[in-house]
């Protein structure tokens, strides 16, 4: 038995949508477990492994905004758009890496300029990296997760402000 991405990531819906801590499902020579507030880590997948995934805190409605004027917040800080900016949102559940490698510099910071189809990210699914490009030129006024950090999907991971 093998899982699929799609599945996992409905598991991890009902999980957060749910009062439920933990679920553990063994079949065929794979496990997978997933607990809300519990043990966390890199996120492993295999017939031999048991994959850990704690799902990312639902967002709140007390979320910072960043104006022109305001100084820029640090990475990993409740991320909302002002008006004219851009939300770029998590396409999948996932580990969020700001570089390409652990030893590379990260694709951008905050106040960096970015052109349309440049990298911000990738996000990693199974040992699969999907790398997350701008959709438009811009600077980058917020990053909203912070590296090796688990996303949900629609999670806004940055705020781009177009130029």
């Amino acid at each position: 038995m093998s899982l699929r991405f799609e599945e996992i990531a409905e598991i991890l819906k009902i999980i957060d949508s749910s009062s439920c801590d933990e679920l553990v499902v063994e079949a065929s020579g794979m496990k997978l477990v997933v607990r809300r507030n519990g043990v966390t880590g890199r996120a492993e997948f295999s017939n031999e492994r048991p994959l850990f995934a704690s799902p990312a805190p639902p967002a709140t409605s007390a979320a910072a905004v960043v104006h022109p004027a305001a100084p820029p917040l640090r990475a990993g800080a409740p991320v909302a758009a002002a008006p004219g900016q851009m939300e770029v949102n998590a396409p999948m559940v996932g580990t969020f890496y700001r570089a390409p490698s652990p030893d590379a510099a990260p694709f951008v910071e905050i106040g960096s300029t970015v052109a349309k189809g440049q990298p911000l990210c990738v996000i990693e699914v199974m040992k699969l990296f999907t790398t997350i490009n701008s959709e438009a030129a811009g600077r980058v006024v917020q990053i909203g997760a912070n590296n090796g950090e688990l996303v949900e999907y629609g999670q806004m991971i940055f705020v781009v402000e177009p130029t």
